[in-house]
């Protein structure tokens, strides 16, 4: 039986274990491929984050209750049926007796099961939301720091923790209830044997071996049944994550990508026509956004859409791509309605820059490839240098290799639109769809990219949407929108002589530049460099351009790859990290003791029955316990995370789906292995133990004997601990790869959806997964291996145990009653030590995760964003001064990126940075909000190093709006109050502050009004609106020094005027620092600072740097 043994037991597990893993990478690429071939507006009404925590968490329940586990618990049925079905042929009598309460065993394991199915899914909804928070956090962790956001998200995160500890706690206490009164009808089942058995005895001349045969076959099936019992719960917790997850899988689209049923042209034209369209998006079915649109874009013409921000052009984008399906009318391209095309096919035809451009993380090469999978090194050059990013690529010392971080971070904001530009320019679309395309970049840049889209729409039908009315005059038609309607119609000419909206906009944005050329450029009239001919200065910029674009990004392009360069992540050392882990529960000290005792108690007086009291406690107060541990180790690995630099979050390896994976699984897998879990082993060992000390006492000789077996089991388990453990080192890594790829789709799935890639990133998922299993499988054999030794060592000591006590028999030394008195102690912790060694699995899983959270808890970064200590200054004046700065990014330290830099900022006084993509103007924004330390040099506010002052106070007196506007996945209300984290902001000032971005009039026209949830990355928000409401944050906090990179790109040309007005109205009586590459809204500056390279290259007032004709005066003369 032992042989056999061997070879069944590693059949079993290896088996159970391979089909668990290949059922699970199926559940994880079929979740995967289906969320990613959803519509999206399925997006606009699902949180993002919580599929993400979906595909691990949940996934990770249903493997955790369809492998080994099930097989045990199958295994552990097998002998109860076997026990029963022997009871029946030695004694039928006896056992229908027993069997008489098994209707109620089996209406309480339904009861069981399907509380902890419930139970678990409400916990697992609860971990789902809070892994969305989590993930947007990670995502915009530059914008929670700026606001000194962490501790609000904390609170956010730990409120949904809350409630998955109360749903955890209640399932805990009712399977504790159930358990003991499960076990209480066994305790009865015996007494009703052992009476109805003597009777037996007494009136029907039943042998007592035969009895015995009778009970010690009940009894071993109703042990096993026990044993089960944890396992099936397991199984239970995996049908409650399974039901969430095929609901998601089953959730039809209603709009199909690759259906090979519908239309494919071979000679796709490009003619398009909008039809009396109505829309509304389905998150907003209230708010109408196109009313009766009707126009048309020809073939090889260049159509521009003009209108405030919200008037509806962004979204003839998106319908055009058939992101959504209008409500009435129809959008045609060719005469056909695109709701006819393959839509995958569709796609591939259509390149689009969007305003907000995403680029995935991982080389430049194969962002730019994207576009055209199979395009030749020759073309990624060629579409790079229509887009004019092809020198500052080469200057990269990776150049086309280079990794551009997550969404494109390690980038400067014109560097990223610039490889967007090049990614749809090389697919050779015959739709062209430019969406603010050159809103990111300097002047020089525009005028040579805006040069490259004009040869670029040639031959092909383009829609431009801009709000710099000036790179559309050339358009051969442009249609103004207002309100979702088309009001005018033509181009520039006739636009400009009908008089109407077009011209009002028109001559507002030219104002400025018709004063700027009255007062500098026409006193130098007579200046040699004004009289160069149109195509010199073109030329003479190109060059100019071509030279300072040698420099390398410097802006987010080099954000770090190691942490603030001397507090590098140290890997824990220390004692056992399962141990340390436990640690963490000393709150709930007392419970886990109470608990333990019951659990000795429930196993050394088994074989009295005396267990129902003690499985209800232990079960509850273990439930109770391994509940806290979890939500206190989610807490605390959470703001650990929040305590860490800028520059750890920009690491490969910590984006944000690998944080989002680590967080899920690692509390887990401790979790796993705790609670439940520690009284089940305690109460095998105590079981073991009791039964050793009895056999000892009716028996010493063959105990002895017996324990000669046992460093066989202790070397065992050791092996299967420490050989699993490295196994799911290997396995935690590869997921969380595969965990960055499946965040990353998700959450930029607008782009996917755009590039066709949705099969790519599923199928580079798949690549990670296959991978994950083949490590799978050399674990599952080596387990199945020492599983099946271990579980055949009691069969080889019951060979020994019968041999040596027949032998002792024989001699006289024993009685047949003491050998069958220490088979029976033995035999019951034989079954527990089986029980033990099956959960190897978990526990090296537990020790491979309580490292990595302890290396976590060890980190010390040198900013540390939860720290309270240094200096406020009282008499806070807000002069700045940056004296020799030098620095690099930690992972670039090859590229300089400020050289020798200074400038010094007086206290209310407004400074402008300008200069071409890349030039360093973002980097010092990054160093004043301390997100880095510079290299060299001084950065001094009001005289004091700004390393020695208080962060938190130091923060709360910046306000920051950014190029690219970060909202959260919260109301308008709860995204303008984010502004000041400190405090509750009253409506009023809200209000207030919305009225000064020029927002509130649009917000209150919403349904909601400021109810209005703005999406995920306020998605359900023009790039206009998110602008506005962005600025309304800063505005809240009332900030002794605005920072306002490209705070008005977004905006159309009223609202730019109207916001730029109360920017300038806020800007007084406070340090003002400015980044734009619209020279008219900086004219004013106090000073105005040129930056090239590194380094300030020229600086003065307007009127001065006109007179110098030197940088300055070219990008005027560009700018004209």
């Amino acid at each position: 039986i032992g042989c056999g043994t061997i070879v069944v037991g590693y059949f079993q597990v290896s088996f159970w274990s391979i089909t668990c893993e290949r059922q699970t990478r199926r559940l994880r690429e079929t979740l995967l491929r289906s969320i990613l071939n959803k519509e999206i507006a399925y997006f606009d009404m699902t949180k993002m984050g919580q599929l993400n925590t979906r595909l691990v968490e949940d996934v990770n329940k249903v493997h955790d209750g369809i492998g080994d586990k099930l097989g045990l618990a199958l295994q552990f049925l097998a002998a109860f049926i076997a026990g029963l079905i022997l009871g029946l042929v030695k004694g039928w009598k006896l056992t229908l007796v027993i069997l008489s309460v098994s209707p109620l065993l089996f209406l309480s394991a339904v009861i069981f099961t399907k509380i902890t199915a419930t139970m678990t899914s409400q916990e697992l909804h609860a971990y789902a939301k809070a892994g969305a928070i989590a993930e947007e956090v990670f995502s915009n962790i530059r914008t929670v720091f700026s606001y000194n956001g962490a501790a609000y998200e904390s609170k956010r995160y730990e409120k949904h923790l809350r409630s998955a500890k109360i749903s955890g706690i209640r399932k805990g206490a009712l399977n504790g209830i159930l358990m003991g009164g499960i076990w209480l009808i066994v305790c009865c089942a015996y007494a009703l044997s052992f009476w109805y058995g003597a009777k037996l005895v007494r009136e029907e001349n039943y042998s007592i071996g035969g009895i015995l045969i009778v009970f010690f076959s009940i009894t071993t099936a109703v042990f096993n049944l026990g044993q089960a019992a944890p396992h099936l719960q397991l199984v239970a917790q995996a049908r409650g994550a399974a039901y969430t997850l095929w609901k998601i899988i089953d959730t039809p689209s209603t709009i199909t990508i690759s259906n090979l049923n519908c239309i494919q042209k071979e000679d796709l034209i490009g003619d398009i026509k909008f039809s009396n369209v109505h829309f509304v998006y389905p998150s907003r079915p209230d708010v109408p956004v196109l009313n009766g649109l009707t126009f048309t874009a020809q073939q090889g013409q260049t159509t521009a859409l003009v209108g405030t921000s919200g008037c509806g052009k962004s979204t003839c984008m998106q319908l055009l791509q058939r992101f959504y399906d209008t409500i009435d009318g129809t959008v045609e391209i060719d005469g056909i309605s695109v709701n006819q095309y393959n839509l995958s096919w569709l796609r591939q035809h259509i390149g689009i820059v969007s305003q907000e451009p995403i680029l995935f993380h991982t080389t430049i090469r194969e962002n730019i490839l994207f576009g055209k999978m199979d395009a030749t090194q020759d073309e990624i050059e060629q579409a790079t240098k229509m887009a004019n990013a092809h020198d500052f690529i080469m200057q990269l010392p990776e150049q086309y290799n280079t990794l551009v971080g997550e969404r494109g971070a390690q980038l400067s904001g014109g560097q990223k639109q610039r490889i967007a530009i090049a990614r749809a320019l090389i697919r050779d679309p015959h739709i062209l769809l430019l969406d603010e395309a050159t809103s990111a970049l300097d002047t020089e840049s525009e005028h040579v990219v805006q040069e490259a889209l004009d040869r670029a729409s040639k031959g092909r039908t383009t829609i431009v949407i801009a709000h710099r009315l000036s790179t559309i005059v050339n358009a051969s038609k442009i249609i103004v929108l207002n309100k979702g309607s088309v009001i005018e119609e033509g181009n520039h000419e006739t636009l400009m002589n009908v008089g109407g909206v077009y011209r009002g906009l028109f001559e507002a944005q030219h104002l400025h530049m018709k004063n700027d050329d009255q007062k500098g450029l026409e006193n130098n009239e007579d200046d040699e460099t004004s009289t160069i001919p149109a195509y010199d200065r073109v030329r003479l910029l190109s060059d100019r351009y071509h030279q300072s674009s040698n420099e390398v990004s410097t802006e987010e392009q080099e954000t770090p790859k190691k942490c603030d360069q001397s507090d590098e992540t140290k890997e824990y050392t220390g004692p056992s990290p399962f141990l340390a882990m436990l640690k963490m529960n000393k709150p709930e000290m007392c419970f886990i003791i109470f608990a333990c005792m019951s659990c000795i108690c429930n196993g050394g007086i088994q074989p009295a029955f005396g267990i129902i009291f003690s499985k209800i406690i232990a079960s509850f107060l273990f439930a109770l316990s391994g509940e806290a541990l979890t939500q206190r180790l989610r807490t605390k690995i959470f703001r650990t995370l929040l305590r860490q630099g800028v520059a750890y979050f920009d690491q490969a390896e910590n984006n944000t789906g690998a944080l989002c994976t680590r967080l899920a699984t690692e509390a887990s897998d401790v979790q796993g292995a705790t609670g439940v879990r520690i009284g089940t082993i305690l109460q095998n060992i105590s079981n073991l133990g009791v039964g050793i000390v009895l056999a000892f006492i009716y028996g010493w000789s063959l105990t002895l004997v017996i324990l000669a077996f046992v460093p066989f089991m202790i070397l065992a388990g050791f092996l299967q601990i420490y050989l699993l453990t490295g196994f799911a080192n290997k396995d935690r890594q590869v997921l969380e790869d595969a965990g960055k790829i499946a965040v990353e789709a998700i959450s930029n799935i607008r782009a996917v959806a755009q590039l066709t890639k949705e099969k790519h990133f599923g199928d580079e998922y798949c690549k990670l997964l296959d991978i994950s299993f083949k490590n799978s499988l050399r674990r599952i054999h080596v387990f199945g291996i020492l599983f099946s030794f271990t579980d055949s060592i009691m069969f080889f000591a019951q060979v020994a145990l019968f041999s040596f006590g027949a032998w002792r028999v024989e001699q006289g030394a024993m009685t047949f009653e003491s050998i069958t008195l220490v088979l029976s102690c033995i035999l019951f912790g034989a079954m527990a030590v089986g029980q033990t060694t099956s959960m190897s699995p978990d526990y090296s899983k537990a020790i491979a995760s309580s490292k990595k959270i302890l290396t976590l808890f060890n980190r010390v970064p040198i900013i540390d964003n939860s720290s309270t200590n240094g200096k406020i200054l009282e008499n806070f004046a807000g002069q700045i001064d940056l004296n020799n700065l030098e620095f690099h990014y930690p992972n670039r330290p090859e590229v300089q990126v400020l050289k020798n830099f200074n400038l010094r900022v007086e206290p209310h006084k407004q400074v402008a940075l300008i200069g071409s993509s890349g030039c360093g103007k973002s980097t010092i924004i990054q160093l004043l909000e301390h997100f880095y330390d510079p290299i060299n040099g001084q950065l001094l506010i009001d005289q004091n190093e700004l390393s020695t002052l208080n962060l938190q106070w130091w923060r709360s007196q910046l306000g920051f709006v950014s190029q690219e506007p970060i909202l959260f996945d919260a109301t308008i209300r709860e995204n303008i109050a984010y502004g000041d984290t400190s405090r509750k902001v009253s409506m009023k000032e809200i209000q207030e502050a919305a009225k000064n971005a020029n927002i509130q009039r649009f917000i209150e026209n919403l349904p909601e009004q400021y109810e209005t949830n703005a999406g995920f990355k306020g998605t359900q928000l023009s790039g206009g609106e998110k602008q506005r409401i962005a600025i309304a944050r800063a505005l809240i906090r009332n900030p002794k020094i605005l920072l306002l990179d490209e705070a008005t790109s977004a905006l159309d040309t009223e609202s730019e005027r109207i916001v730029q007005e109360a920017l300038d109205q806020a800007s007084k009586g406070r340090t003002t620092i400015v980044i734009t590459h619209n020279l008219s809204t900086i004219k004013n500056s106090d000073l105005i600072c040129v930056l090239d390279h590194g380094r300030i290259v020229e600086s003065g007032k307007h009127d001065e740097l006109l007179a110098r004709k030197g940088y300055y005066y070219r990008l005027a003369q560009t700018k004209k």
